[in-house]
């Protein structure tokens, strides 16, 4: 029986589903597909991963994204590691983001997984 929880969140997707790469690795999945949702549901699942992407939006007047809105509930939550996907002509915007809250991973599409699977290890290994 899988012992951590991983929660994904695909607002855009098009990328593989990667849900049976996190069961293999012992995660318990829930898949959501909104930043609102999420947030939402982490104030009870409290998760040890989180699995994001980035999407840069430029009518917010305070902000760059809604990650900005879920890293401060994921910054509550102690060892939670949080993975994010991202265009790569959006890494300015977020390295804004990663000036100010601790993300564990960023990996830029295309996402491989292999790539996703080593990251997973990584953040496996960190909390343990």
């Amino acid at each position: 029986m899988p012992s951590s929880q991983l929660l994904s969140i695909v607002e855009i997707g098009g990328y593989p589903n990667f849900t049976a790469l996190y069961q293999q690795k012992g995660f318990a999945v829930e898949q959501v597909d909104s930043m609102r949702k999420a947030t939402k549901l982490l104030k009870k699942l409290k998760p040890s991963v989180v699995v994001a992407e980035f999407n840069f939006q430029s009518d917010f007047r305070d902000r760059t994204s809604s990650l900005e809105t879920l890293m401060a509930t994921v910054q509550r939550i102690p060892d939670c590691r949080v993975i994010v996907f991202y265009e790569k002509d959006q890494l300015p915007q977020l390295q804004r983001v990663l000036a100010i809250f601790d993300i564990f991973s960023t990996i830029a599409f295309p996402i491989e997984e292999s790539v996703i699977s080593d990251v997973i290890d990584s953040a496996l290994e960190s909390i343990a």
